[in-house]
């Protein structure tokens, strides 16, 4: 079904010709956070990404949701640099520092990747580990490679990595092995992970995928605490479109690799959902019982007046 795009004054049409907009404005002089330009996908004959454009402004916590292949976790694994795009006038930066250009990652992608902590699906935690020792691998991108390789690190480091845990939530785990933690937990390190490291934007892929409920809203609620009080930029995939609306004042909805929907998150009602992807909507809506409601919360961000729909 055709749905007539609209456009904030804080959005424009890309000018290449792509008909996706993007948002271009600037509080106080800062670059976006994320901007993505004309970026496609394919692998083999399977096109996993058409032509998207986005932009993300820092402190932002925007969802990503859409059906399983949508391209969401392509998406994200582009601005982490672990992709390149295949459009010949693709483009990605991160706080203004091209990362990649048309099929290429940039000489300066290693440091730019300093700043962006990436928490996946499986956790991505060595089970034999200590949690602590899991957490200080945040630290190896800015720490000479022998220390490293030595496994030696400081006691600063140590005690930052002490002060994460303790910030998601479970200090008290530091010298178990990662093994022994139940799902929620070991993505709450992975979350302690990333601020070890100090990223400036934080990607999460599906993190709640594979947890239980009140796991899931713990996980949630780490996530918009350490974007709130640390202006870390967030950008989560979700499978479920629950948490979007509760969690995120904006998402942006994939439908076969392109952008269908770009906008805030109480749009997304059932019958909206259904509108946008048919049948296939069923699997982003959890049977009645499966959410669990956390208390209110302020908003993050205020948000848009108008949302912004991709021709479809």
């Amino acid at each position: 079904m055709s749905r007539k795009r609209h456009q904030t004054e804080t959005e424009r049409s890309d000018n290449t010709g792509s008909g996706t907009p993007t948002r271009t404005a600037k509080r106080g002089g800062e670059v976006p956070a994320v901007t993505v330009q004309r970026l496609s996908k394919q692998f083999g004959k399977k096109q996993a990404l058409c032509d998207v454009s986005l932009t993300i402004e820092p402190g932002e916590i925007v969802a990503l949701i859409g059906a399983s292949g949508s391209g969401k976790s392509t998406l994200i694994r582009h601005v982490a640099g672990l992709e390149r795009g295949t459009g010949p006038f693709c483009c990605i930066e991160v706080f203004g520092r091209r990362l990649q250009e048309r099929g290429r990652l940039s000489r300066d992608a290693r440091s730019i990747r300093r700043d962006v902590g990436v928490v996946f699906q499986q956790f991505n935690l060595v089970g034999r580990l200590p949690v602590m020792t899991n957490v200080l691998v945040g630290v190896l991108g800015r720490i000479p490679g022998w220390r490293g390789t030595l496994g030696w690190f400081s006691a600063a480091e140590k005690h930052m990595a002490m002060r994460a845990l303790a910030r998601v939530g479970i200090a008290e785990t530091a010298r178990q092995r990662s093994s022994t933690l139940s799902g929620g937990q070991q993505q709450r390190a992975a979350i302690a992970r990333a601020l070890v490291q100090g990223a400036k934007l934080l990607l999460a892929d599906e993190p709640i995928a594979s947890l239980d409920p009140a796991s899931a809203k713990r996980v949630m609620e780490t996530l918009v605490d350490i974007n709130r009080s640390d202006g870390i930029t967030v950008m989560v995939s979700l499978h479920q479109v629950e948490y979007a609306r509760r969690y995120c004042p904006r998402t942006i909805a994939l439908r076969d690799g392109a952008i269908a929907y770009d906008g805030p998150s109480t749009a997304l009602t059932p019958a909206f959902l259904r509108d946008l992807y048919g049948e296939a909507s069923e699997e982003l809506i959890l049977p009645e019982g499966d959410f669990v409601e956390p208390p209110a919360a302020r908003p993050v961000r205020p948000q848009r007046a108008e949302p912004a729909f991709a021709t479809i």
